[in-house]
C-alpha cells in the first residue's frame, strides 16, 4: 500500500518503520525538523525486541508532501488533529481512507470534517513506543491493533489494512467491537494519566497509598458507566485489572499527560476526561471524580502558560 502517516512521533514512527520494512510505500509527515533531518540523514533507527536497525523511508513536512496515498494514518495528539489534516488537505483525494489510532474520543468526528464517513477507519493499539531522540524509536514488548470502519459496516478496505499491518508484525485484527476497546482505553488513560498529571506521581507511585488505587478505580467506574449508558459493551473488571497491573508493573513510568505537564505543553485532557464529562452531561449523569481531575489538569495547564 501507499501509506502516509501524519504525526511521526513515537507511535507514528514505529508503525511507519515496520510498514516500510514489510514492503509498503511509506511517507512520514511531521513538523519536528530535528527528527526529519535525522531520518533523512541516517534512516529511522528502530530498536525493538528483535533487533536495533536503521530503516530507510521518506519523511517530510506537510507542505512538502505531494504523493496522494491509499491510506492516511493519523497519529497526532487529538488536540492537533484538525490542524494536522488541514495541513495535508491536498493529499486527501477522493479514494483515500483515513485511519485514526489516536487516544481519546472525538477523532472520528474531526476526521469526518475532511472525508465522507464511509472512508474513516477507527482503531486502538496497545503497542508501546518511546521516542529516544531525533530519528530514534524504542519499542520493547508486544502489542496488538484492532480496527473497524467507523460506521460499523464491513468493507474490504478494513481487511486490506488489517492484513498490511499484520504483515508488518503489528498483529492487527478487524473487530466490530472496537468501540468497547476505545472506551476501555479512555477509562485507563482517564484514571492513570490525569491522576499522575496532577500529583506528579509515576504510575507505580499511585500504589503508595490506598487512595491512589481508589481514585483510579472510581474513574474507571465512572467512565465505563457512561459507555454502558451509551450501549457499549465494555468490561469494567478487565479494565480495573489492567489499571491495577499497570500500577504494579510500570515502575518509574511517566504517562504522556505527566510528560506534557512537566514540559509545559497542552495535554490531551479534553479528549479524555473532558469528552467523558461532556458525554455524561448529555446523558444527565454525574462523574464527580473524573470531572474534578479534569478541572485540576486544566488548572495545571493554565499555570504553565500564565
Amino acid at each position: 500500500m501507499k501509506i502516509s502517516i501524519v504525526g511521526a512521533g513515537a507511535m507514528g514512527s514505529l508503525f511507519g518503520g515496520l510498514l516500510a520494512e514489510s514492503g509498503n510505500d511509506v511517507t512520514l509527515i511531521d513538523v519536528n525538523d530535528a527528527h526529519i533531518d535525522a531520518i533523512r540523514a541516517d534512516g529511522l533507527r528502530l530498536a525493538t525486541d528483535g533487533s536495533d536497525r536503521h530503516v530507510k523511508l521518506r519523511i517530510c513536512r506537510p507542505e512538502e508532501a505531494t504523493d496522494v496515498p491509499d491510506l492516511l494514518v493519523v497519529f497526532t495528539k487529538t488536540l492537533h488533529t484538525r490542524a494536522a489534516l488541514s495541513g495535508v488537505r491536498h493529499l486527501i483525494g477522493p479514494d483515500v481512507h483515513l485511519l485514526s489510532l489516536q487516544n481519546g474520543l472525538g477523532n472520528v468526528e474531526t476526521i469526518s470534517e475532511f472525508v465522507d464517513a464511509e472512508r474513516v477507519l477507527i482503531g486502538v493499539t496497545t503497542w508501546p513506543a518511546d521516542l529516544a531522540g531525533p530519528g530514534h524509536v524504542h519499542s520493547h514488548g508486544k502489542g496488538v491493533v484492532r480496527l473497524m470502519a467507523a460506521d460499523g459496516i464491513a468493507r474490504p478496505i478494513v481487511e486490506h489494512v488489517s492484513e498490511a499491518l499484520s504483515t508488518a508484525g503489528l498483529q492487527c485484527t478487524s473487530d466490530a467491537t472496537v468501540w468497547a476497546a476505545i472506551w476501555e482505553k479512555v477509562a485507563f488513560n482517564a484514571a492513570l494519566n490525569s491522576i499522575c498529571a496532577v500529583s506528579g506521581c509515576t504510575v507505580d507511585q499511585l500504589g503508595l497509598t490506598p487512595d491512589g488505587r481508589r481514585l483510579a478505580d472510581e474513574v474507571v467506574s465512572e467512565v465505563l458507566s457512561v459507555a454502558q449508558r451509551l450501549g457499549i459493551d465494555v468490561d469494567p473488571d478487565k479494565c480495573r485489572t489492567s489499571v491495577a497491573g499497570a500500577i504494579a508493573q510500570h515502575k518509574g513510568h511517566k504517562p504522556s499527560m505527566l510528560q506534557d505537564v512537566l514540559a509545559g505543553r497542552r495535554t490531551e485532557i479534553e479528549s479524555i476526561n473532558g469528552a467523558v464529562v461532556s458525554a455524561a452531561g448529555r446523558l444527565d449523569m454525574e462523574v464527580p471524580t473524573t470531572e474534578t481531575l479534569l478541572s485540576l489538569v486544566r488548572l495545571v495547564e493554565a499555570r504553565a502558560v500564565a
